[in-house]
C-alpha cells in the first residue's frame, strides 16, 4: 500500500515540501559519498528557497499557539489522560520556544555563509560546480566523509526549530483523522465536505498499481484512479478500487 497525502490549502502545501526535503536531506546526509553530500547541500538551498517565504515562521508560530490554546480547553474533561495531554501541550511549547528564537527568517544564518551561497549560486547551473568554477568546493569534497557530515549537520542545526515545529504541527494534523475504508466504482469516487468545518488535508492509501489522481476544495473532494501502462503513462482504471481514505482538521 502507498500513502498519498492532498493538501487542501497553500500554507499545508508548503509545509509538506519542506517535510520532504528534510527528509530527503537527512536520507543523503547519512550516507558516505561527495556525491550524496553535494545533493544534501543542494536540498539545503531548496529549503531555503520555500523557507524564505516572509509569513512562513509567523505562521507557524500562530498554528503552534492555536493548537495549544485548543488543547487547554480539554483540560478537566472526564476520561481524558492528562499525562497524555501534557506531553503534547510540552511539545507544542518547546517547538514555539525554539522557533521563536531563531534569529529572522529560517535559513538567514546560512545565507550569512559566503561560502556556502557562492555553491548556492552556482549550483543549479549544469555543470557548475565543477573544480574549476568552484576549487574550494571541490576540495572540500575530498574530506573525509566524518568532516563532511559533521559540516553539514551544523549547518542543518540552523534549521532545526523550523523542522521540529513542522514535524509537531502535521503530527497533530495527520492524528486528527480517522481512516475509512472505501470503494471508489468505476475508479472514480467523490464526496461533498460537510459545511461548517474546515479540512486541511485528504489522506489516500492505495494498492501499489494504482495512482489516486486527487484534487479538491473546502466544499468536494474527487479522486480518480489511474493505472500506468507499460510505457508510463497513466490510463483510467475503469474498475472498482478499494482504497482508505482520511479526512485531516
Amino acid at each position: 500500500m502507498i500513502l498519498y497525502e492532498y493538501p487542501f490549502h497553500e500554507g499545508i502545501r508548503t509545509m509538506l515540501r519542506l517535510e520532504h526535503l528534510f527528509s530527503r536531506l537527512a536520507l543523503l546526509a547519512a550516507r558516505d559519498d561527495a556525491v550524496d553530500h553535494h545533493f544534501a547541500l543542494a536540498t539545503l538551498f531548496e529549503i531555503m528557497d520555500v523557507a524564505a517565504r516572509a509569513d512562513l515562521k509567523s505562521d507557524l508560530l500562530k498554528e503552534l499557539e492555536r493548537h495549544n490554546a485548543q488543547l487547554q480547553t480539554y483540560r478537566g474533561h472526564p476520561g481524558l489522560d492528562e499525562g497524555a495531554l501534557d506531553a503534547v501541550t510540552s511539545s507544542l511549547d518547546r517547538a514555539f520556544d525554539e522557533l521563536n528564537r531563531l534569529p529572522g527568517k529560517a535559513g538567514q544564518t546560512l545565507a550569512g555563509n559566503d561560502w556556502l551561497m557562492s555553491i548556492r549560486s552556482r549550483i543549479s547551473i549544469p555543470g557548475g560546480t565543477c573544480e574549476f568554477d568552484l576549487p574550494s568546493y571541490y576540495a572540500w569534497q575530498q574530506h573525509a566523509p566524518e568532516r563532511r557530515r559533521a559540516d553539514l549537520a551544523g549547518w542543518r542545526s540552523t534549521l532545526t526549530p523550523l523542522e521540529q515545529a513542522l514535524a509537531v504541527l502535521l503530527g497533530l494534523l495527520r492524528d486528527s483523522g480517522r481512516p475509512r475504508r472505501m470503494v471508489a466504482p468505476g475508479g472514480q469516487y467523490e464526496q461533498s465536505l460537510p459545511p461548517g468545518r474546515t479540512y486541511q488535508l485528504l489522506r489516500v492509501r492505495v494498492d501499489e498499481d494504482v495512482v489516486p489522481e486527487i484534487s479538491g476544495h473546502r466544499l468536494r473532494v474527487s479522486v480518480r484512479f489511474m493505472r500506468p501502462d507499460a510505457d508510463g503513462r497513466l490510463r483510467p482504471l475503469g474498475q472498482d478500487a478499494a482504497f482508505e481514505l482520511t479526512l485531516c482538521s
